[in-house]
């Protein structure tokens, strides 16, 4: 199957590097023009141009997804400059946890801006163009965690089961439009946040070494991370019109690694 996105125009959070950056190559790959989000300009813009040089359509846009004016920003940038979004990608947010007791105000706060507060506002924005052409797709990245949260996860899973709860408020809503929604639950991925790990915990290891380490002592089923690749083909065909009666799921992309489904 051929999985095309010719014509449409993807808007990406987080989408500088890791599962964000494998997913922009990817819609870019399959057509469809795609405007990249993060705060730091330079890995973001460094993104962008490999996507270009490969023949793709790509521009970055720098912001704080958990600013609101940011957002208003940016999201009337890239309806500038691609005149629509018909894809909303909610991938930005790195996993914050602690002992409930210990976690102030002002991480709960941080943290629900980032990840539920940020795709809160940019589905308000995106929403109304959508139903008006009667066509959108909506994918929060959330992770397994939110499914089935374990002791010492918040505000992380806590703020990802929101995220579940309104993928699923959305989903309903859109419908009558086809404007499908969708969330897609991560295990463990290849990603930036662990090599940076690697970095502090294993710099003697190789990369290789520690991942292969990681997956033994996490008793992954796969034996193995996925990878970011592996990510954004899901989230390629959940964007696709092949997947227009999929609309309200939450999806593992974990290896089998969630204890419900």
């Amino acid at each position: 199957m051929e999985i095309r996105l010719d014509g449409k125009v993807a808007l990406i959070t987080g989408g500088s590097m890791g599962m964000g950056k494998a997913m922009a190559q990817k819609f870019a790959s399959a057509g469809a023009g795609v405007a990249i989000v993060a705060r730091r300009p330079e890995p973001l813009a460094e993104t962008a141009g490999e996507i270009t040089a490969a023949g793709g359509r790509c521009r970055a846009y720098p912001g704080d997804v958990s600013k609101a004016a940011e957002l208003t920003r940016v999201f009337a940038a890239v309806c500038r400059d691609f005149e629509r979004v018909d894809i909303l990608v909610n991938n930005a947010g790195a996993s914050q946890t602690g002992k409930f007791e210990e976690i102030p105000d002002e991480v709960w706060q941080a943290d629900f801006d980032l990840k539920v507060f940020a795709a809160i506002r940019l589905v308000r924005l995106a929403f109304p163009g959508m139903k008006d052409r009667r066509w959108g797709r909506i994918i929060n990245v959330l992770n397994i965690g939110a499914k089935s949260p374990g002791p010492g996860s918040a505000p992380t899973t806590i703020m990802r089961a929101a995220g579940m709860a309104l993928t699923k408020v959305l989903a309903g809503e859109g419908a009558p439009y086809n404007v499908l929604v969708n969330a897609l639950m991560t295990g463990l991925i290849v990603s930036d946040q662990w090599a940076r790990r690697h970095r502090r915990e294993a710099p003697g290891q190789s990369f290789e070494e520690f991942l292969a380490a990681q997956a033994k002592s996490q008793r992954l089923p796969m034996g193995r991370f996925g990878t970011a690749e592996e990510f954004a083909n899901i989230a390629c065909f959940l964007a696709s019109d092949a997947a227009s009666y999929i609309s309200g799921t939450a999806i593992n992309v974990d290896g089998a690694r969630s204890p419900v489904v």
